[in-house]
């Protein structure tokens, strides 16, 4: 996680996101760098509008956070369908949010 933490830091303090800053960053954070994953991270990130991304991920996640107390705060007289409809919902949500981590591999 901390890879694509790296390059969301390097992408918002406008530096170029490559395998050479994110070791770079790494190492200043006390983090053992590993060439071939900062290498992977920056090939999986070609392409991808890190912005738009991050931009995704942040509306994603106010969504997901409230779903779990509407299912706390829901009735044990539930059908089994509901219930598993709201959990479907939930990984949904929960796959929206994470959703930018697998961009980064």
């Amino acid at each position: 996680m901390e890879y694509v933490y790296t390059a969301m830091l390097l992408h918002s303090a406008g530096t170029e996101v490559s395998a050479k800053s994110v070791e770079k960053v790494l190492k200043a954070a006390g983090v053992k760098a590993d060439k071939s994953r900062a290498e992977a991270l920056v090939a999986s990130l070609e392409g991808v509008d890190i912005e738009e991304a991050m931009a995704t991920a942040a509306v994603a996640a106010p969504a997901a956070s409230g779903a779990a107390p509407a299912a706390a705060a829901s009735s044990s007289e539930e059908a089994p369908a509901e219930e598993a409809e709201e959990e479907e919902e939930e990984v949904s949500e929960e796959d929206a949010v994470s959703g930018l981590g697998a961009l980064f591999g």
